[in-house]
C-alpha cells in the first residue's frame, strides 16, 4: 500500500468540513471524518479503483456526504489534492495539480 498524504489545502478543506458538520450536529463531524478515513483506506489499497477525473486525477465519491476525494497517482504515494464539496465550482482545485 502506498502512503496517502494530503496537500495542505486539502487537509484544510477536510478539517473545515468536519468542523462544520460537528457544529451542525454533535457527532456528525466524527461521522464525516470516519467516511473520509474509509475512502482514504480504499484509495491506499486500490488507488486505480477511483473514477478518472479532471487533469489526470481520480476521485472517490463519499456515500453519505456530498464530497469527493480527488487524488493523483504518483510513483511513491497517492496525493490527495482536494476534499471537494459537490456544490463548489468543478475543478476549483486545478491550480494544485
Amino acid at each position: 500500500m502506498k502512503p496517502v498524504p494530503f496537500l495542505p489545502a486539502a487537509r484544510e478543506e477536510f478539517l473545515a468540513a468536519a468542523h462544520h458538520y460537528d457544529t451542525a450536529a454533535p457527532g456528525l463531524g466524527d461521522d464525516f471524518i470516519a467516511a473520509v478515513e474509509r475512502a482514504v483506506a480504499r484509495i491506499a489499497a486500490l488507488p486505480e479503483h477511483g473514477s478518472p477525473h479532471l487533469m489526470g486525477t481520480r476521485r472517490v465519491v463519499l456515500r453519505r456526504f456530498p464530497f469527493s476525494i480527488v487524488y493523483l497517482l504518483e510513483p511513491e504515494a497517492v496525493l490527495v489534492v482536494a476534499v471537494a464539496h459537490h456544490s463548489r465550482r468543478p475543478g476549483y482545485w486545478r491550480d494544485r495539480v
